[in-house]
């Protein structure tokens, strides 16, 4: 470690001075009370003195001050200290050193806050999926004992439990696809195809598919303002059609019979807004932030009646993201719910 140029300086003063008081104790002839051999050993103590601790001093400022200064260097390097206060560590390393330890100190409680708040929910996100699986498998394993036990010679339950059955595995299948889905998505594995398609014909097409459980709520699917005019968006086309059914599937599940589900597009400059509104249900505040978590259910008796899986939303804001795109949502309980999300604009 080098020494200041303050060090250096005083360093200098220090052995010029007593070179200094050697040739002036010579010069005025102290040598009439001391002997010649006193001074000298005065003088030589005197610049051993000096030497001697400029020598400890450098000794400690290159072995000290570089682990210190070392430590500091590493603690930067995970982000624990403020990369300012790098150009003043040489003048006061012990100070910087206690602040980037107790930023170090604080950094770790909330990695450890952070590492206790994971464990939950991957506790609940285990618990969830065990439940959603051992569900149909309980209800399919009631239905074949049933059939088993002399039902398949009833003709009023052996066909009923089989369907009843079939119901269960297709929610079985549903369920693991969905799980596969966002693993893919969350691990990078999933590829997205992207090209260039109008969003209207999708949405139409959707809401064809949607017909008949919204007719069985009464609830209307439309374009805001019956807009027909072509939206051309850069996308992958069959991950944005599983955005808009899920989204619309769930305004149809949660919301009001005799309601409406609208969706609306605006244009922002380079992406499309689009925003899917309903005058369901709607959510209060407090569960707005997890809504999109995988498996989150506000109504869990009433989210299972409507045969979801509780993974819809969560693949949604996967696509979403997956397009380096954003999606929220806006409700009131009792007045509807809004979820907005942006698609990157086709150009040409």
């Amino acid at each position: 470690m080098k020494l200041t140029s303050a060090r250096t300086s005083s360093l200098v003063i220090a052995l010029l001075l007593d070179l200094f008081l050697l040739a002036l104790l010579i010069g005025v002839r102290i040598t009439n009370y001391f002997p010649i051999s006193t001074i000298a050993i005065i003088s030589a103590l005197l610049i051993f003195g000096a030497v001697s601790y400029y020598t400890v001093l450098i000794i400690h400022r290159h072995f000290f001050y570089k682990k210190i200064n070392s430590i500091i260097d590493d603690l930067y390097t995970n982000d624990a200290i403020d990369k300012r206060l790098l150009s003043h560590k040489n003048n006061n390393s012990l100070a910087i050193l206690e602040l980037a330890v107790s930023s170090w100190i604080a950094n770790r409680k909330n990695d450890l806050e952070k590492t206790k708040k994971l464990e939950l929910h991957r506790k609940e996100y285990i618990g969830n999926v065990s439940h959603e699986l051992k569900t149909p498998i309980f209800n399919i394993q009631g239905y074949i004992s049933t059939l088993l036990d002399g039902g398949i010679n009833d003709p009023s339950i052996n066909v009923n439990f089989l369907q009843r059955a079939e119901k269960s595995v297709d929610r079985m299948i549903s369920t693991i696809a969905d799980l596969e889905a966002i693993s893919q998505l969350e691990t990078g594995q999933l590829v997205l195809e992207y090209e260039k398609f109008d969003l209207i014909p999708l949405i139409k097409d959707v809401f064809e598919a949607q017909e008949i459980k919204a007719k069985n709520k009464k609830i209307q699917l439309s374009l805001k303002d019956k807009s027909e005019k072509s939206v051309f968006v850069f996308a992958d086309k069959f991950r944005i059609r599983q955005v808009f059914t899920n989204l619309i599937v769930n305004s149809i599940n949660y919301g009001k019979e005799g309601g409406e589900t609208k969706i609306k597009f605006s244009d922002t400059g380079t992406n499309i807004l689009v925003q899917i509104s309903d005058n369901g249900i709607g959510m209060s505040k407090e569960h707005l932030p997890r809504v999109f978590e995988r498996f989150y259910r506000i109504d869990k008796s009433r989210s299972r009646d409507q045969g979801g899986t509780g993974l819809g939303l969560a693949i949604v804001k996967h696509i979403i993201e997956a397009h380096n795109q954003h999606i929220e949502v806006m409700s009131t309980e009792g007045a509807g719910s809004i979820f907005s999300f942006t698609l990157k604009k086709a150009v040409g």
